[in-house]
């Protein structure tokens, strides 16, 4: 088990953690009913980060941020030389974490998605773990929450017994849920990227030869061109470019960004 603090990637600060400290942190957050904050970060994520400062200070304010995408992992090691066996993806992430949830008691929450995303997530889940308690499931509204919207969530996910709740709406929106909700709920609370539609059969995964080589990316693109094409185009070629800077030394991030001036409220 590996979780050994975190580090500096363009500002972003990652953890350095494999799957098993992962797991373990959030399911000891889950017994002791302690409220923590989790992400499972890729590039695009980590950019989101470095282009707004107040997103910065957001993600630097996590209690956990897993290296998600391989890109993520390299970063870390070519800068800190932690050589981590593999990322944390957060798919893979979630069902470690159903698997031991199930094994010791502790109910999940699933918020985010669609209406039909969710149902098909609930028949896969009650099928690989039957003895998974599922506390709740509740789409997303897909906007900003009012005030009183967000105090009714928060005791709707607090009133159901859960002690884990997976956040599925989308980057950067699941990653300011997860910041701003950690003190309304004691309970870890994980920003889980696409791992609803994933692990519900709605979206086909890459290859695990394109994962392991990094180009996961390229698979996703091909099958969602629309939605990925100028997020890839522009935010990966300026992501290698500012890693190389911070890696030749020529340029250092500074990872304190701004207090949001309000909250968002996603939900």
């Amino acid at each position: 088990m590996l979780n050994a603090g975190k580090r500096n990637v363009l500002g972003i600060l990652i953890d350095t953690v494999d799957y098993e400290g992962a797991v373990e942190f959030v399911i000891t957050a889950a017994r002791e009913r302690r409220g923590a904050s989790v992400s499972a970060l890729a590039v695009h994520g980590l950019m989101t980060g470095v282009l707004d400062p107040e997103q910065r200070y957001r993600l630097n304010h996590l209690s956990l941020v897993v290296p998600d995408g391989q890109p993520v992992r390299w970063a870390l090691h070519y800068l800190y030389g932690t050589r981590l066996p593999d990322r944390v993806y957060g798919p893979e992430l979630t069902c470690n974490i159903c698997e031991r949830a199930s094994r010791e008691g502790l109910p999940v929450f699933f918020y985010g998605s669609t209406p039909r995303v969710l149902q098909a997530l609930e028949r896969q889940v009650r099928r690989r773990w039957p003895n998974l308690t599922i506390a709740g499931l509740e789409p997303s509204r897909f906007g900003r929450l009012s005030e009183t919207e967000r105090r009714q969530v928060a005791e709707r996910i607090r009133s159901s017994g859960t002690r884990i709740l997976f956040v599925g709406l989308g980057c950067p929106r699941q990653e300011v849920f997860s910041y701003e909700f950690q003190k309304s709920v004691s309970m870890p609370v994980l920003a889980v990227g696409a791992a609803f539609p994933f692990l519900a059969g709605e979206l086909a995964q890459a290859p695990r030869w394109m994962q392991d080589r990094g180009l996961e990316w390229l698979f996703r693109l091909w099958t969602e061109p629309r939605r990925l094409l100028w997020r890839y185009l522009l935010l990966n070629p300026m992501y290698l470019f500012l890693l190389a800077l911070q890696a030749m030394g020529l340029r250092s991030f500074d990872p304190t960004g701004i207090a949001p001036s309000s909250e968002l409220l996603y939900g």
